[in-house]
């Protein structure tokens, strides 16, 4: 059995794949050997069965005696026994090689912190902040000041990494102390490689994952330094921690405000196209009021006083027309309450509540039902209102714990039906005029049937094909 080694300090994921590869190599060289065993015992064995038939003939012809066949007999079981002693040697010299590694590869796996995003990110849930500053530049400049105390600390002799001062070589303590000193720079410079490393890698999610990393590298390098007592200081090692616990706290407020820069741009860039479409509008409505006034004017010239009656009514709509557009561009709070569905795309129980202030508020739905959505929204319900906002807020507030997306709030998708959305609407909003229960979905049920239409043919062809 090959003698044991030090694990390496670094690459333990690479250490750990070669102890697994010679495991493998073990098992195989087991197998043959058996194998091997196997095939020399049955030989053995067509040999005595051969030698028996061939007694046997002796035994009728009469020329060999009893003593003689006997001892032939023992000779062969002799042999018989050495050959499967010397298999269970082997089976048990594998045995205890292959417990061997696999100890050391148990001893491997406590030392490797596990990263993979996949497992990490079953596990985020809500990001908690180790620092709760009030923004990025304060995380940054936190961060700045940490990162001074760690160069200060590393400039300073027995702050960063801890040793014994007594040490000798060949009866010579300055020789002693100069190969402490130096073994002591490398085990820092390899503890600080890790360090930096995990912080240029860092992501928020990996937080916990990198600390544990970090706490596993200092033991490690505890354990190789007992003999000269090299270790790692605390205080320089909670520096390092705090380094990476700004350093995702950073990141996350980072993300957050982009995302809320990014959602404050969509905003305004709804409202900038109400604000337009209303100017527009206003514009138009205005061309009108002077053509049905100059008509106007016509008339009562004219004496037509009949027509000019029913000119003066169509000039009341159109004022009307202009006071509504007016009032919705002056109140922010006024617009349409809107509930869609898209089940070829989320499926049944998934709905989106939201608010627009768009003139026509289809052309917000239109805009949803984008190249990026394989099939377009269905509309279940528009409902305008004077104070949209508290609508819209209040269905938010009582289907929040159906939210499609716990984190970001502009996502207006929630797990429920349309039949529930109508309930929450109604209680709102008194009596809606219209409401679709189920959506058309005409795409989506158009694709269904040709998926059938076609499953069904390409059973018949094969159905066909199978029976000539």
């Amino acid at each position: 059995m090959p003698k044991e080694q030090a694990i390496p300090f670094f690459g333990a994921r690479r250490y750990a794949r070669e102890l697994l590869r010679e495991i493998e190599l073990l098992e195989i060289s087991r197998d043959r050997a058996l194998a091997d065993l196997a095939h020399a015992n049955a030989a053995l064995a067509s040999e005595s069965k051969e030698h028996k038939q061939k007694q046997e003939v002796v035994d009728r012809l009469g020329l060999l005696s009893v003593v003689q066949v006997e001892q032939h007999k023992k000779e062969i079981e002799r042999e018989i026994n050495l050959l499967l002693a010397k298999k269970a040697a082997v089976e048990a010299d594998m045995a205890a090689q292959i417990a061997a590694a696999m100890q050391r590869l148990e001893a491997i796996k406590a030392d490797i912190v596990v990263t993979e995003e996949t497992a990490l990110l079953q596990e985020v849930g809500v990001y908690r902040y180790a620092h709760p500053l009030s923004n990025a530049v304060a995380y940054q400049a936190e961060l700045g000041r940490v990162e001074s105390k760690i160069k200060e600390m590393l400039k300073s002799d027995g702050e960063a990494v801890l040793a014994t001062t007594n040490w000798a070589v060949d009866g010579s303590v300055a020789q002693g102390r100069k190969m402490v000193k130096e073994t002591a720079k490398l085990m820092l410079r390899a503890f600080n490689a890790e360090a930096d490393n995990l912080v240029r890698t860092m992501k928020p999610h990996k937080l916990d994952a990198a600390k544990d990393r970090l706490a596993k590298v200092s033991e490690t390098i505890a354990r190789l330094g007992k003999t000269m007592t090299i270790r790692i200081s605390d205080p320089f090692f909670r520096l390092r921690v705090q380094e990476l616990e700004l350093t995702a706290d950073f990141l996350h407020k980072q993300y957050e405000e982009k995302q809320a820069e990014r959602e404050e741009r969509e905003r305004l860039k709804e409202e900038r196209k109400a604000q337009q479409e209303m100017e527009r509008e206003r514009v138009r409505l205005e061309k009108e009021r002077q053509h049905y006034a100059n008509a106007l004017e016509a008339l009562i010239r004219k004496g037509d006083e009949e027509a000019a009656e029913r000119m003066r009514a169509q000039m009341a709509d159109v004022q009307r027309a202009i006071e509504d557009v007016d009032y919705r561009a002056a109140n922010i709070r006024a617009g349409y309450v809107y509930v869609i569905s898209n089940i070829g795309s989320f499926g049944e129980k998934m709905v989106k509540i939201g608010m627009t202030r768009r003139l026509d508020p289809m052309d917000r739905i239109r805009e949803l039902s984008d190249a990026s959505m394989p099939f377009n929204f269905d509309v279940h319900a528009l409902f305008f209102s004077k104070d949209a906002v508290t609508i819209e807020t209040t269905m938010h507030q009582q289907f929040a714990s159906a939210r499609v997306n716990g984190v970001n709030m502009r996502r207006e998708f929630f797990h429920i039906s349309p039949a529930q959305a109508k309930v929450g609407l109604s209680a709102l909003a008194g009596d809606i005029l219209q409401f679709q229960d189920t959506p058309d979905a005409i795409e989506y049920r158009e694709t269904l049937s040709i998926n059938r239409h076609g499953s069904l043919k390409e059973q018949a062809t094969r159905e066909h094909s199978s029976h000539p």
